[in-house]
């Protein structure tokens, strides 16, 4: 697995919308539905900074470390 993206989390706790959040963070409802969807390959210091500041959180909040051996596959 490597690294969870929990931002669907967050933003149900913050009750924001990814259109919302997008407008927000000056990104496209495009590249942020694929982030959320945890289909990113890489993010941004710079948008995960700007992600955290919008919704009132810290990095930790967003992104989840899984280990590959924990699935036992």
């Amino acid at each position: 697995m490597g690294i969870i993206v929990n931002l669907d989390v967050m933003m149900a706790k913050r009750k924001k919308s990814l259109t919302e959040l997008a407008a927000e963070v000056d990104l496209t409802l495009a590249n942020l539905s694929i982030l959320k969807n945890n289909k990113a390959k890489a993010v941004r210091f710079t948008t995960l900074a700007a992600i955290c500041r919008a919704l009132d959180c810290q990095p930790g909040d967003i992104l989840e470390y899984v280990d590959d051996m924990d699935g036992g596959e």
